[in-house]
């Protein structure tokens, strides 16, 4: 199969709505409740075909991490195909890009076009004196670890290791491998914030 202009990946089904128990049990989990289907919505699956319109470094076969939205409300699948699905990929602008990252067979993980992945960092709540102000609203995180380097980071002078501050409400969570990362736009990036040594 030939892509066009987005990838395809192939997955076993959109949502995780079954758990297994020790025992092997299988149990069905009904995905209108319990955070429903975005909740349980599946990010990642190995690559069947890449877009023939751009060079990319992903080869049939990778892992491709993705937006939910390739499987939420029914996705976008083949016609004919229920397990393929399109992912949308535009390497100039990230807002239309929903390939974020991709996982090597070697287990080598890259950030696509636009995207950079974070790892969530402490942020220090505010003080006055020795009391420490208590809200009953959660504060949104503003701030993570560059967890990988990409071609977009190194332009804008940011590598891996930095802590970057991005805009409210772009703390989306996406897991790689269990463990879990932001996947925030580069264009949503405002800042790195200088580690302060003591001497």
């Amino acid at each position: 199969m030939k892509a066009l202009n987005m990838f395809i990946v192939e997955l076993d089904k959109p949502i995780n709505d079954t758990i297994s128990t020790k025992s092997g049990i299988e149990l069905y989990i009904d995905t209108k409740y319990e955070g429903g289907e975005f909740k349980y919505r599946v990010t990642d699956g190995p690559v069947i075909a890449t877009p023939a319109k751009y060079k990319t470094k992903v080869k049939k076969g990778d892992r491709l991490y993705f937006h939910h939205l390739v499987v939420m409300q029914g996705g976008q699948k083949l016609t004919g195909m229920d397990n393929s699905y399109f992912v949308k990929y535009d390497p100039d602008h990230a807002v239309n890009n929903q390939a974020i990252a991709y996982k090597t067979k070697s287990g080598h993980i890259h950030p696509l076009d636009g995207w950079s992945l974070l790892s969530p960092v402490e942020e220090e709540k505010p003080r006055i004196s020795s009391l420490e102000i208590v809200s009953l609203t959660e504060k949104l995180p503003t701030k993570g670890r560059v967890a990988f380097n990409s071609k977009d980071l190194k332009a804008i002078g940011v590598k891996k290791g930095d802590i970057v501050c991005f805009k409210e409400n772009r703390d989306y969570r996406i897991k790689i491998d269990g463990v879990e990362y932001y996947r925030t736009r580069v264009e949503d990036l405002m800042y790195v914030e200088e580690e302060v040594h003591n001497t």
